[in-house]
C-alpha cells in the first residue's frame, strides 16, 4: 500500500511545488481543497468537482458529528463511500466551528462542551474524541484538535491558548496512534506574535507530524497582517513536510501564500460566492446581479473552458440568478472552482519553470484591468 509521503519537486524563491502521495491518489501542490462541509460541495456533483482539477476535498468534523453522525457514516462504509468521492479527504478537527457556531460552549483542559447549533443537544469534543470522529469518517488527513484563538487577542491570552493547543496536539497525536496510509497534521498557533509562533512550531516538531498547518489566521486580522505573519511562520515548519494555511482564501491570498511557502489551502469562498452571484475571473470579481449583464450575450470569461463560460451567456446567468433557479448556483460554483484550480495549476507550472514572479505580476496586472467594458 502507498504510504503517506511528500515529494518536493521544485522551488522558486519560497514558492514550492510537489506531490503528496496517499493510498487514495496523489495531491499536486500547491493545492486548493474545495470545502465539502456536510459531505457535499454545495451545488456540485463529486465527479464535477474532480473535473475542475481538485485532487482532495475538505470535510467538516463538527458538522458531520452532529448530522448524520460519525458513527452512522462509519456503519455506511465511511465518508468516501458515503459521499461518492474516492480521492483523498482532509477533515478539520472541529475546533473552529465549536468557537464560531456553538452556543454555551465551555472550555477546559479536557476539551470543549457545547450545544449543537442544530437542535441544542449537548456534546463534548476532546482531542481524543476528535481523533475518534475523524477515524470513523475514514479521512486521509486528520487535523489535531486545537483552540482557534480569536483575533485580536492580548499577548498573554494568545500564549495561554497556544500552549493549551500544544498540549492538545500531543494528546491528538497519541490518540491518532499508528494508522498506515493516513496522516495527522499539527497546527501552529500564536496569533500575530513571532515568538509564540516559534514556540508553537518547536513544540509541534518535537511531537512529530506528517504535515503542519498555519492556524489562527484569516480570522479578521486583514491581509496585510496575515502576510506579515506568513513572512516568517511557514519557515519555522519543516521544509520536507506539507504546509497548510487553513481557511484561506481569496485568489490574491492564495498567490501571496504560495509566494511565502504554503502548499495547501481551503476556503468556502469559491462555492459560497458562486451561490451568491459573485464570480471570480482573471480580471477580478464580477457580480452577476448587476443590471449591466442582463442583455450581455458574452461569457463570464472568454478564455475559460468551464461549462458556464462554454455554453451560457452573462445574460442567461443573470436571469437564472434573479429567478432563483438552482442551475445558477450549479454553473457559477463550477466556474469559480474551475477558476481556482486553474490558478493553482498556473502557479505549479510557473514554479516548475522558475517564473513565479512573472506569473504573480501578470496575475495582478490582469486583475487591475477590471472586467470587460459593458456593451
Amino acid at each position: 500500500m502507498t504510504q503517506f509521503s511528500f515529494d518536493l519537486h521544485n522551488t522558486d524563491g519560497k514558492a514550492r511545488t510537489g506531490i503528496i502521495h496517499t493510498p487514495r491518489g496523489d495531491i499536486r501542490t500547491p493545492a486548493f481543497m474545495p470545502v465539502g462541509t456536510a459531505a457535499t460541495v454545495k451545488a456540485m456533483l463529486p465527479e464535477n468537482v474532480r473535473a475542475t482539477g481538485a485532487d482532495i476535498l475538505l470535510g467538516n468534523t463538527y458538522h458531520l458529528m452532529l448530522r448524520p453522525s460519525a458513527e452512522r457514516i462509519a456503519n455506511l462504509g465511511g465518508l468516501h463511500k458515503f459521499m461518492n468521492w474516492e480521492r483523498p479527504i482532509l477533515t478539520d478537527s472541529g475546533g473552529f466551528q465549536v468557537m464560531s457556531l456553538s452556543d454555551l460552549r465551555k472550555m477546559s483542559e479536557q476539551g470543549v462542551t457545547f450545544k449543537s447549533h442544530i437542535d441544542g443537544s449537548l456534546h463534548e469534543i476532546t482531542p481524543e474524541r476528535s481523533m475518534e470522529i475523524q477515524r470513523l469518517l475514514g479521512s486521509d488527513i486528520v487535523m489535531c484538535f486545537d483552540e482557534c484563538t480569536p483575533h485580536p487577542a492580548p499577548e498573554d491570552v494568545a500564549q495561554k491558548s497556544m500552549r493549551m493547543s500544544m498540549r492538545w496536539a500531543q494528546r491528538s497525536r497519541d490518540a491518532f496512534g499508528d494508522r498506515p496510509g493516513h496522516a495527522i497534521f499539527g497546527i501552529q498557533q500564536g496569533s500575530v506574535f513571532k515568538d509564540q509562533r516559534e514556540e508553537s512550531a518547536e513544540a509541534l516538531k518535537a511531537i512529530g507530524f506528517e504535515g503542519y498547518a498555519v492556524g489562527g489566521l484569516a480570522v479578521g486580522e486583514g491581509q496585510e497582517t496575515m502576510f506579515q505573519v506568513l513572512d516568517y511562520a511557514p519557515d519555522m515548519l519543516p521544509a520536507d513536510k506539507p504546509r497548510y494555511l487553513m481557511g484561506v482564501g481569496k485568489p490574491d491570498d492564495l498567490v501571496g501564500g504560495v509566494k511565502r511557502g504554503i502548499d495547501m489551502f481551503d476556503c468556502v469562498l469559491p462555492s459560497r460566492s458562486g451561490r451568491t452571484g459573485q464570480i471570480f475571473t482573471r480580471h477580478g470579481v464580477l457580480n452577476i446581479k448587476n443590471a449591466r449583464h442582463k442583455d450581455d450575450p458574452r461569457p463570464l470569461d472568454e478564455s475559460c473552458t468551464c461549462p458556464a463560460c462554454r455554453s451560457y451567456s452573462r445574460a442567461y446567468l443573470h436571469h437564472v440568478f434573479k429567478a432563483q433557479e438552482i442551475i445558477a448556483s450549479m454553473l457559477m460554483t463550477w466556474h469559480n472552482l474551475h477558476y481556482y484550480q486553474e490558478l493553482m495549476a498556473g502557479m505549479r507550472d510557473a514554479i516548475a519553470a522558475g517564473t513565479f514572479d512573472h506569473f504573480k505580476s501578470q496575475f495582478h496586472a490582469q486583475r487591475a484591468q477590471g472586467d470587460i467594458e459593458p456593451l
